[in-house]
Parts: C-alpha cells; sequence; structure tokens
C-alpha cells in the first residue's frame, strides 16, 4: 500500500471538501464572519454584472439594406445575431442541454448534485475530468469574457482565472439571472452569445458560416456539430480538426440518446452522415468591402453619413441596428453597367464615376453611386476604397458644367433665358487681373488683365442665355461674371449643392492651416478673395454626388436638400431611432430654378454639346443637362436631370501621372494631350444609365418658366440721374439696387450736379454705377478745329455675303449691356467656349454638339498654351458633332466651304481656356 498516494489523495479530498464548504458559506450565508471578505468584495460586483446582463445585450451585428429590405452589407466587431427561441431548432436545444446541462431544467442556476459528483470524480483521478459548471454559469462567464471585457485581454484572463472569487462571483450572479429571467430565455440567450469560431458568437452566425442555413433547419448532425463546439471552439472547429469534430459530434449523439432525444437506430444513422460543411467556412464579410463591388462606394458614403449623424462607429459594429437605405438596386445595376461600358475597369489612369439622386422638396435621396472601379482592397485588380463617386476626388475639376452657377447667378440678378448676352470671339476683361503674360498688362508690375480667347470664331457675337448654356461659349459666362460678380457666383455653387465641395481646399482636401496660403483656405476663399474669373469655368476639385444634387435642387424647386443614403434606422428592439438631420432650404426662389432648368433644356438636341450621345441613345425626353470639360483633357463631366432623377457622370485621371485621357475607338486611355469631351464618354454614360431608369416612366414636362425670368426683369434699367443733385442721385440709384461711385469734374454745372453716369440704359442691380459729379468750375474752352480740306469719304458700300454665307444671327430684345457690339449687317458665325489662364489656375473647356449642316464639323482645340505649372487646366473646345460612337480618337477634319444658301449658325464647340494671343488662332 501507497501511503504517500494516500496521504496525497486525503489531502486533495480534504481541500476540496474546504472549497465546498467556503462556495455554499459563500452562496448561503453571505455575511458570515468566515468569509466575510470574500463575500463583500463580490456582493457589489454580482449586483451590477446581474444588472447589466439583464439590461445590455451582448454586441450584435449592424444590417445595411437596400430600399427593398434586402441586405447588402454587414458592419460587425463579433459576428452575431440576435435570435428569437422559436427561430431555433428544437434538435439544437436538445443538443447543448444533452452534452452541457442535462439537469438544467431543474436547477435554480447551480447545480449541487453535479458540483459534488465532479468533486468526487476529479479527486479520484487527480485532475479535472468533469466540469461542474451549469448552462447559466457558462452563460455569466462567456458574457464577462465576450461582453464585458470584451476589449480588455487583462479583464478577460480575470474573467477565467481558477479562483474561489470567480467561481462564488459566478454561482451569485447565476443565481440571480434565475431568479429574474425564464429557463427559456436564459437558454436563448446563450445560444446567442457563445462563441463558435475566432469572430463567429451565437447560434444564427455559426447556422450561416458553418452550414449556410438558419438555426431552425439544423438537422441533428448539424445541431450535434455545433452544440460539441461550445466546449472548445478552436480545439473542435470542424474545417481545421474535422476528425475531432465528427468525434465530440458523435459524443453529442450518444447523449442525445442517453438523453432520450433520439432512439439508438437514429443515432447510429446520423453518426453516419459526413459533416458537410459549407466550402469554405466563411461568414459574412464585415464592412463596406463586403457589399462587393457594386455597392461599396455606397455603403462607404453611408457610413460616413451615419459618423457625421453622431453614431460612433464603434457602436455601429456593435449595436445591431438595422439600417434601411435609399440604394435601388436596379438603378445602381444600370449605373455600373453604364461606367464599365465606357470605361472598362481594367482601363488604367481612368475614372469614370456616376451619381443618381431622386429630387424633391422633403429629401434628396441617393440611389446610386458607382464607379467603374470596384470597391475593395485589391490594387491589382483596379479597386480601391476611395470614395470615387462621393467625395471630392476629380482633382481637375468639371470644365464648364460650372457655368450653371454663373447662369444661375445672372437669373437671380434680373436677365432672363431669353435675354441676350454678350459672346465675342475674344475678350479683355477690364475686371479681374491674374492673365498671362500674353495677355495686356494692367500697368502693375508683372500683372495682366485676365483674357481668353475662342478656339474659333463660329459663335455668334450675342446669343439668349439659353442658347449660351447648350453651345457654351466662355467668353460669354465671364462677362456675366463682371457683371453678377464673383462672390454672387461662387456663392451660389454652394447654394445650390456644392457645400462640401467649396469647403475643400484647391487641392481638394480639406483646407490646411500650417500649409502654403493658397492650401490654406477653401475654394469659396479662394475664389472670391482673389478674384479669380476661371471659376465660372470649373477649374476646381469636385464631387460627383454633389453634381448630382446640384440637379436634383434645380429640378426640386430650387430646394435644396443634404443628399441622404438614409431611409430610416432601427435599433436592435426594432425601434425607430432618432438622427441628425439638416433641414432642407430654398437655396434660390422657384421661378429662378424653373427658368434655369428650362435654360439647361437645348443641351441633348439641336446644336447642344451633348445632342450627338443622346440621339444615339434614343434620348426624346424633356431634361436639362450642361457638359463640361478641362482644359488639358484629364477631366470631364455632365450633369442631367428630369424630374424623377438627377445624376452625373465625371470621368477623370486617377492616376498618379497628370495626363490627358483620349478616346476613339476602344476604351478611353492616357495620353500626352487628350481629346475627350463632356459631351462623349460622360454623357454618353448618363444617357446609357437613364434610359433604362426612366423605361417604363411616364414623361414629364419641364416647369413653366415666369415672365420676369423668360425675358428679364423689367426694372433693370438704370434710373437716369444726370442733372440731378448728387445726394438725391445716390439714394434713386441705391433704392433701384444699383452701388454707387463717385468722381469729380470740372464743369460750369453748380458744384455737387451730375453731369455724367456710367453705365446708362440698362444694368444688372448691384451693378457699380458711377457718377461724374461737378466741382462748380468752369474747364477751360477747347481749341476751334482747324477747317476741313477734303470732303468726307463716303460709306463703305454693303457687300452682300457669299452664297452659303452664314445668316447673321437676329438681336433679341432686352440685351444685357455689355461689350461693344459687332458691326450691324456684317455675319456673325458662332464662337465656340474661349477661356483664359490665371496663373496658379486651370482653366475649363467648351463642349460639342451636334452640327446643324450636314457634312460640317468642328475640330477639338489645340493643346492650349502656356500652361500654369503646377496647376490642373481647365477647359477645352468640345468638337461640334463627334464620331457617331460619341468619341473622337483624332480632329475633325476641316469644315468643308459652306452650303449655298441661308442656314442657322453652326453648332459651337467648347472653346478652349488659352491665353488670348495676339491674333485669334486659326480655325483648324
Amino acid at each position: 500500500m501507497n501511503r504517500k498516494r494516500i496521504g496525497s489523495g486525503l489531502g486533495k479530498l480534504a481541500g476540496l471538501c474546504v472549497l465546498a464548504g467556503a462556495l455554499v458559506a459563500g452562496l448561503l450565508f453571505p455575511a458570515t464572519a468566515t468569509l466575510g471578505f470574500v463575500s463583500n468584495k463580490i456582493s457589489d460586483q454580482v449586483q451590477s454584472t446581474v444588472a447589466e446582463m439583464l439590461n445590455t445585450g451582448p454586441p450584435l451585428m449592424t444590417t445595411v439594406t437596400d430600399k427593398d429590405g434586402a441586405p447588402i452589407a454587414h458592419l460587425y466587431d463579433q459576428y452575431r445575431v440576435r435570435t428569437p427561441p422559436d427561430k431555433i431548432s428544437q434538435h439544437m436545444k436538445d443538443a447543448l442541454l444533452a452534452i452541457e446541462d442535462r439537469r438544467f431544467y431543474d436547477h435554480h442556476g447551480v447545480d449541487w448534485l453535479a458540483s459534488l459528483r465532479a468533486l468526487a470524480r476529479n479527486n479520484a483521478s487527480g485532475s479535472v475530468q468533469q466540469g461542474a459548471s451549469t448552462l447559466t454559469q457558462q452563460y455569466v462567464k462567456n458574457y464577462l469574457v465576450h461582453v464585458v471585457a470584451r476589449n480588455n485581454k487583462d479583464a478577460q484572463r480575470e474573467a477565467q482565472e481558477q479562483s474561489i472569487t470567480r467561481k462564488l462571483r459566478e454561482a451569485r450572479i447565476a443565481i440571480g439571472l434565475e431568479t429574474a429571467l425564464g429557463k427559456d430565455e436564459i437558454l436563448r440567450r446563450y445560444l446567442d452569445l457563445v462563441p463558435f469560431g475566432s469572430t463567429i458568437f451565437g447560434i444564427t452566425a455559426a447556422s450561416q458560416a458553418y452550414f449556410d442555413t438558419t438555426p431552425d433547419k439544423l438537422t441533428v448532425p448539424q445541431a450535434a456539430t455545433l452544440a460539441g463546439m461550445v466546449n472548445s471552439p478552436t480545439y473542435l472547429d470542424p474545417e481545421a480538426r474535422p476528425d475531432k469534430a465528427i468525434e465530440r459530434r458523435n459524443l453529442v449523439i450518444d447523449a442525445m440518446v442517453h438523453s432520450e432525444k433520439l432512439s439508438q437506430e437514429e443515432a447510429d444513422r446520423h453518426k453516419a452522415v459526413p459533416l458537410g460543411l459549407q466550402d469554405p467556412v466563411r461568414p459574412l464579410q464585415t464592412g463596406c468591402v463586403g457589399a462587393g463591388p457594386s455597392y461599396g462606394f455606397f455603403c462607404s458614403f453611408l457610413v460616413q453619413h451615419l459618423v457625421e449623424k453622431g453614431f460612433d462607429l464603434e457602436e455601429l459594429k456593435v449595436g445591431g441596428y438595422r439600417v434601411e437605405t435609399t440604394l435601388d438596386p436596379k438603378i445602381t445595376e444600370h449605373a455600373k453597367q453604364a461606367v464599365e461600358a465606357q470605361a472598362p475597369k481594367t482601363t488604367p489612369g481612368v475614372a469614370n464615376t456616376m451619381a443618381v439622386v431622386r429630387p424633391g422638396k422633403d429629401a434628396h435621396e441617393v440611389v446610386a453611386l458607382v464607379a467603374n472601379r470596384d470597391y475593395g482592397l485589391d490594387k491589382d485588380k483596379f479597386e480601391t476604397q476611395f470614395d470615387l463617386p462621393s467625395g471630392v476626388e476629380n482633382k481637375f475639376g468639371t470644365g464648364s458644367v460650372y457655368k450653371v452657377f454663373t447662369a444661375a447667378a445672372a437669373l437671380e440678378k434680373g436677365i432672363g433665358v431669353d435675354t441676350v448676352v454678350d459672346s465675342p470671339n475674344t475678350y479683355t476683361s477690364r475686371v479681374f487681373k491674374g492673365g498671362a503674360p500674353s495677355c495686356p498688362a494692367t500697368g502693375e508690375p508683372n500683372t495682366y488683365w485676365y483674357c481668353l480667347s475662342n478656339h474659333n470664331d463660329r459663335y455668334p457675337p450675342k446669343m439668349p442665355l439659353k442658347q449660351a448654356l447648350a453651345t457654351s461659349p466662355n467668353t460669354a459666362f465671364v462677362i456675366l461674371e463682371e457683371k453678377v460678380g464673383l462672390q454672387a457666383v461662387v456663392d451660389m455653387a454652394s447654394k445650390l449643392g456644392m457645400r462640401r465641395t467649396m469647403a475643400t481646399n484647391i487641392a481638394g482636401v480639406p483646407p490646411d492651416p500650417k500649409g502654403a496660403k493658397d492650401l490654406r483656405m477653401t475654394q469659396a476663399e479662394f475664389y472670391a478673395s482673389n478674384g479669380n474669373a476661371s471659376f465660372t469655368l470649373g477649374p476646381a476639385p469636385s464631387s460627383t454626388l454633389e453634381l448630382a444634387n446640384v440637379a436634383a435642387t434645380v429640378m426640386s424647386g430650387g430646394t435644396w436638400c443634404e443628399p441622404t443614403p438614409i431611409r430610416r434606422v432601427l435599433d436592435r428592439d426594432g425601434k425607430p431611432v432618432e438622427l441628425a438631420k439638416s433641414p432642407c432650404e430654398q437655396a434660390v426662389p422657384e421661378p429662378l430654378a424653373n427658368a434655369l432648368a428650362t435654360g439647361l433644356s437645348e443641351d441633348s438636341k439641336g446644336q447642344g454639346t451633348a445632342a450627338v450621345s443622346a440621339k444615339k441613345a434614343g434620348w426624346k425626353r424633356p431634361m436639362m443637362g450642361k457638359t463640361g470639360t478641362t482644359e488639358e483633357y484629364k477631366s470631364a463631366a455632365y450633369l442631367g436631370a428630369t424630374p424623377d432623377y438627377a445624376g452625373a457622370v465625371q470621368v477623370f485621371n486617377d492616376s498618379t501621372s497628370p495626363k490627358g485621357i483620349c478616346v476613339g475607338a476602344g476604351a478611353p486611355t492616357l495620353c500626352p494631350e487628350g481629346n475627350i469631351y463632356g459631351g462623349t464618354v460622360p454623357a454618353a454614360t448618363w444617357f446609357d444609365t437613364m434610359m433604362k431608369v426612366h423605361d417604363g416612366l411616364p414623361e414629364k414636362p419641364l416647369p413653366q418658366v415666369e415672365e420676369r425670368f423668360l425675358k428679364g426683369d423689367t426694372q433693370m434699367k438704370v434710373p437716369d440721374v444726370v442733372g440731378t443733385e448728387l445726394g438725391k442721385a445716390k439714394a434713386l440709384l441705391r433704392d433701384a439696387g444699383y452701388e454707387v461711385t463717385t468722381v469729380s469734374v470740372a464743369s460750369d454745372k453748380p458744384a455737387g450736379a451730375v453731369v455724367d453716369q456710367s453705365p446708362r440704359g440698362m444694368a444688372l442691380r448691384g451693378t457699380p454705377v458711377t457718377l461724374s459729379v461737378s466741382n462748380g468750375s468752369a474747364p477751360p474752352p477747347k481749341p476751334a478745329a482747324p477747317p476741313a480740306t477734303t470732303a468726307a469719304p463716303a460709306p463703305p458700300a454693303v457687300t452682300p455675303p457669299e452664297p452659303g454665307t452664314p445668316s447673321p444671327t437676329p438681336e433679341p430684345t432686352s440685351p444685357v449691356p455689355g461689350p461693344t457690339s459687332p458691326v450691324p449687317g456684317q455675319p456673325s458665325p458662332p464662337t465656340p467656349e474661349p477661356t483664359s489662364t490665371v496663373p496658379g489656375q486651370p482653366s475649363p473647356t467648351p463642349e460639342p454638339s451636334s452640327s446643324p449642316t450636314p457634312g460640317r464639323s468642328s475640330t477639338p482645340a489645340p493643346e492650349p498654351t502656356s500652361p500654369v505649372p503646377g496647376q490642373p487646366s481647365t477647359s477645352a473646345s468640345e468638337p461640334t458633332r463627334p464620331p457617331t460612337s460619341g468619341r473622337s480618337s483624332s480632329p475633325a477634319p476641316k469644315p468643308p466651304p459652306p452650303i449655298p444658301g441661308p442656314s442657322p449658325a453652326p453648332a459651337p464647340k467648347e472653346s478652349s481656356s488659352a491665353p488670348r494671343p495676339a491674333t485669334p488662332p486659326p480655325t483648324s
């Protein structure tokens, strides 16, 4: 007989008995002197933990759905879904209780019989052979580890330490839970909580990950496999250790026979079944990468939006929310197909992005955000996590799309869509400085007036604003920008929807207080404070989504709403969550917005710059639209809308190589010069998408235009104050909405009398009126002129136009005052959009249109001269008639001689933003 071994065994037994006694004493007599120090320490913890477990659930997965309720993304830290008891297979409940706690429905949180049996068996073996924890105690332990100490490794180790204190705490918490909760609820909570792998928690997640099924459909073998895992999820992982998992599964099946849940015959049949795992075992992917290539960009925008509305990102991962979004899967599919059809995802250096927004006066719902790139992490597969369609990611600008803001500001100041505006072939501003050295000098050192010239001389020198928006002459909009004031145009861009864009700097990122001067200010500050006339030509970084929302604002009667991806958010209990919401605003009066929509309605037809793409797609609905192209062809854009949907497309260089984009027979490519236009790939993408989106929808007309916004404000006439006393003259002008400046002049009129004013006649409200005021001293007499020695020459004869010369454009009424008009009677060829180059800023490009005369076409703009180093350029001319495909890989041929007989002026293209040369450039 081994006395030493017997002594050791007796010692262990005595120790275990002491432990058991302590446990019982601690449970039954918490105030006893013997265990008072332990019990007092535990009491406070027990109360707070029971309260937390009753009121705070475990981390749950947040589910993101489309507008129809179908899941599109999942956000979680622990993959767990709360499951009602009636949605869990009875096989699963039977299997779990058979292997883990057969007396579950008989005890009250602690199974004393099982505890004594385990003590005796473990003592006899000299090691831990049997556990005594009930399912309720296991639930407590798992809650402490995976909920309370979820992000604290030290606390997790403490929650699993082998100590009297821990055992006492768990037992007392278990008894407290059993007092407050029913057995079925405890079983449900346990099955929702326990881990089935490193990131897989709860029976719903385990059912999906391992067997691609739901808890209510688990078979006996599947249920037994999962029930067996809770003992040691890593060691018994059925994918990593299938032999161990089968052995454990069969043990569970045998336990179910012992619990009389299965017959032996049934058990034998179930044990013969293979594991049948999903291959590979795959939990639902977390995050926006898991949303897939089509929905990932929308998901990313959604998460950013939720965070801005007060959600913590961590709370999104653990809160178990249901986020019902505005995403339309069909529209998203159409848009995704269109962007990839025009620029395949494998196209190096060329991103094609699109955003679609539903207009409305209560909300602007974002229904699609796509790019030709996929949302993901693998750059080799042309995946990206940059927010290409929603962020300010087009660093090169929109080009002439920004003329929309100048037009809106001009309408606000009093002109109408039928008001005639000046569109000379070349123009030198005497308001804006910052031109290139080829522009006239201002007289200040190294300072030049802002000047610009068209790509060719085929635009008429005057045209209605509506025609200017369709054909896009740059000079017309720079002149308008002078008249309405640059601040008004910049403000209009923000009001209509470019709010995040205008809050970034000219690099498209938040202003950097420590950066260079130009990078320390927002775009709004940069353009307004520096007097950068190129703003109307769209030279700065922009967001595709915000462009789409601009169109939605116009189509919503001037009501701006923050673009939202959310319809509602429900918490884990199905209750609505109130989100902070930016109220909608009446950005501009509804009559103005209606007029702007109508003013933009000619772009898709006739001489419009997107007419070719619209015709190819078969588009016939009323719509508003505007194209844009940047000078060095590094980006191009299209904005368009119907009363049903607003959308924008931006195509831009997303590589590290600052090259232009060339289009031709195949996919777009990067090239040294470029030839893309807003009327090609961007417009083709828009029409391809919207033809499918509008299929089956009734056609809706554009809104009617009020007379004031059609013909202009009849009150735009500047009061004639010549001969009036200065104080009265100022009052009259200011009451009429004009600013006043004065200059003193020698005159025989009484001092203080107004002897002249400029301008006289029509002028936009807000225009400065300069008054020449008499100082009361008569000017010296002028010397008499010598007598004429020759007769005045006779006026030149007016030569009839050559056969086929374009007829001059008739002069509409109520022109906006501007540069001197051409000589009456002379034919006025159409003029493409010119732009100028401002040091440090790019200039945009004019857009193409269909040619009204068969066989005539205009050529793409040549590469502009004197680009500003280090800055993207903005506008290059759009060809009048791109090839049938909507793209052009080479300059169009020189136009043939005019066709005999009168004909309308040919459609212009967007003109180059090169500085004005000494003489107008020849048409190529």
